[in-house]
């Protein structure tokens, strides 16, 4: 089986990416069939050598039944790379305190409620001092 993935090169708190085709048994960095791009993150999004993409190249990799990783599949969806629609990634971000413990996720309801009662009663004695 084959993959679209990254190869990181680059010193220390500098990484630069390349997109490699591979198969999926092999290491990260080990050797690989074809470099068909590059990734630098060190660039800002506005700039157009982020990310190069052969996308020839990539087009041949995916009709021969190469998949790509999460993070390669959004390049290429941004870029229009035809037969990676289907690869994109649908990451749905968690919400707020949903990963919470059960004990934890009970005492923050007990505290939510004792500071509403909190509130209403001081409401109320605002009230009966008025």
């Amino acid at each position: 089986m084959l993959k679209i993935r990254l190869s990181r090169g680059g010193r220390k708190n500098a990484p630069f990416y390349r997109i490699l085709v591979t198969n999926h048994t092999s290491p990260r960095d080990s050797k690989f069939l074809e470099k068909v791009g590059t990734y630098n993150p060190l660039l800002s999004d506005e700039k157009e050598n982020r990310v190069t993409i052969d996308k020839e190249r990539v087009e041949h990799w995916l009709s021969v039944g190469a998949q790509p990783s999460e993070r390669v599949a959004g390049f290429l969806v941004s870029l229009g790379v035809k037969g990676a629609e289907k690869y994109k990634p649908n990451f749905k971000p968690k919400a707020k305190g949903s990963n919470m413990k059960k004990k934890a996720l009970e005492a923050a309801k007990k505290a939510a409620e004792a500071k509403a009662e909190a509130e209403a009663a001081a409401a109320s004695n605002n009230e009966a001092a008025a």
